[in-house]
């Protein structure tokens, strides 16, 4: 687990390093499975653009960087803890990373440098979907040359019917991602299934890039797919797009968090809403699969550290500021269903 590698995970505000067990609790270590039973812990964020627009001008996150004096870890700095504690974290890399191709002519286009990798790796990211509108911002070499950076930085991706199966502490992960922006996504996701479920996966994360930027409330097409997704399997359903936060469902006992929101976001440098919330789950799994879909907690952050602008560095949100991000998940978690969504309690 990545616990063992990163033991100052432990001492960093003692910040629910594992499972988040009841929402009142934050506890630093996961406990001994069960005889003949496994866990594995998975942590989610949204949309996380390493780069800029070339129109941009001011404070970018590139520019950030520069301040910082080319400190990588700056960025995911404030979720570390949560990130290097689990056994997957896994985000939506929305942008290229890149120094080669034209940029397309659409009203934003986004581009990293290829070592922006390394804010994945210090931030602890093990794996990302590039199944959004932004991963060929400068055309097909883009994707081709962020593919390849990325798997040199050892981070795993998927787009489309590139799908993966990966080992998390002991247990066959597999990984799904579409843009569900377009109509091929419903077509694509059987088959996605299919292929993670041929690998041997034993648990399903499945990802989407869909719904309607600025609203709060998924569209039903949102709605039916994610039900699609649990009933060809899925145990865990992500989204973004929206770029603002929607609410949780449980359906057939499988979360489904509609949009998770930005994150680590060089797309705009002071959007008027800054919530975003991390995602986690500790998955008990014995030997016919997931026995245990109900041990997740929800974390209230903003995308910047200031209130002033977006630094590009999210952080988690406690006291009044995080209740009021609290109950605003909640309140748009309820039009879903009936859910008492659990939150990590404050720690102040």
């Amino acid at each position: 687990m990545k616990r063992a590698k990163i033991l100052m995970g432990a001492v960093l505000l003692c910040l629910c390093l594992a499972g988040c067990g009841e929402p009142e609790t934050i506890p630093v270590s996961v406990d001994e499975p069960l005889p003949d039973s496994q866990t594995v812990v998975i942590t989610c964020a949204g949309d996380c653009t390493l780069g800029t627009d070339a129109a941009f001008g001011g404070i970018t996150l590139p520019k950030e960087l520069e301040l910082q004096g080319g400190d990588y870890s700056y960025f995911l700095r404030n979720v570390l803890p949560y990130f290097a504690g689990d056994d997957l974290t896994m985000v939506n890399l929305e942008g290229t990373l890149t120094d080669r191709g034209v940029r397309l002519d659409k009203t934003y286009a986004f581009r990293g440098a290829p070592d922006y990798t390394q804010i994945l790796t210090q931030g602890s990211v093990e794996a990302v979907t590039l199944a959004n509108n932004h991963s060929l911002d400068y055309g097909d070499v883009s994707m081709q040359d962020t593919k390849r950076y990325l798997d040199e930085a050892g981070i795993h991706w998927v787009e489309g019917l590139h799908t993966k199966v990966a080992t998390f502490s002991d247990v066959k992960v597999g990984m799904v991602g579409l843009n569900a922006l377009s109509s091929a996504a419903a077509n694509q996701l059987p088959k996605a299934m299919a292929q993670v479920k041929d690998a041997g996966a034993e648990l399903i994360l499945v990802q989407f890039h869909w719904g309607i930027e600025g609203e709060h409330y998924p569209t039903q097409g949102q709605i039916a797919l994610a039900h699609q997704a649990v009933d060809l399997g899925a145990d865990l359903v992500i989204g973004h797009h929206p770029h603002v936060l929607q609410g949780l469902e449980q359906y057939k006992g499988r979360m489904i968090v509609y949009s998770l929101g930005n994150f680590c976001f060089g797309g705009n440098q002071n959007p008027r809403d800054k919530d975003t919330m991390i995602y986690r789950q500790t998955f008990t799994l014995g030997e016919s699969g997931v026995t245990d879909w109900n041990n997740y907690c929800v974390i209230p952050c903003s995308i910047s550290s200031t209130p002033e602008r977006n630094n590009y560095q999210p952080t988690p949100v406690y006291g009044e500021e995080g209740r009021r991000i609290k109950e605003k998940i909640q309140t748009f978690s309820n039009q879903l269903g009936a859910i008492r969504i659990r939150f990590q309690s404050d720690i102040y």
